[in-house]
């Protein structure tokens, strides 16, 4: 796939994979909005200089990007962060969901909080920046889209139940956008 001048969101693109990403389209030719709260991998302790600082490698590079610090965690984050690309290139051509938080426990243990708090970053973040950037891909006839998830959704984790129900659901999701994005180009792995 070329990616000049392609528009490419990515949540969770500020460290790790994410960060790997957002680096690597760029010098491709990509335009990367980098999504990024920042903080503690609990999801505590948010601060847009994690995305601010790979957005500066960016464009230290000769590419284009800009930060993002909307959590995907809501459905008014998730359609900030797609608003973003649409704002400032006036399209979105691909999405990469790697944006999540790591709160541990056993189903007997954990807390609804821990639960609820992985499963609002990884599932229902995935939901939100999907369906908000679903419509402009389907009238575009073209998207990509690569929802992260794990061989902990399909096998579990010990002590990830979190994990584990929201990587599964992210598989999901993406067989789903698969099959409806289909006749419109839009492809989802």
């Amino acid at each position: 796939m070329n990616f000049k001048d392609r528009v490419v969101v990515i949540t969770g693109g500020g460290r790790g994979l994410g960060r790997s990403y957002a680096l690597l389209l760029a010098s491709l030719g990509a335009k990367v909005v980098v999504n990024d709260l920042g903080g503690a991998l609990s999801g505590d302790a948010p601060s847009s200089d994690v995305a601010q600082s790979v957005v500066d490698e960016i464009i230290a590079a000769g590419g284009e990007g800009i930060a993002n610090a909307d959590t995907v965690g809501t459905p008014e984050g998730g359609k900030a962060i797609i608003q973003a690309a649409l704002d400032t290139w006036g399209r979105i051509d691909a999405l990469i969901h790697n944006a999540g938080n790591v709160r541990y426990g056993t189903i007997r243990d954990i807390s609804y909080e821990d639960f609820k708090s992985v499963v609002d970053v990884h599932l229902m973040g995935a939901f939100h920046v999907v369906q908000a950037a679903f419509p402009h891909m389907l009238d575009a006839n073209y998207g990509r889209i690569v929802l992260t998830s794990s061989i902990g959704g399909v096998y579990g984790n010990n002590r990830c139940v979190n994990y584990g129900v929201s990587k599964s659901g992210m598989i999901g999701l993406a067989n789903v956008a698969a099959l409806e994005g289909e006749a419109h180009n839009v492809k989802c792995n």
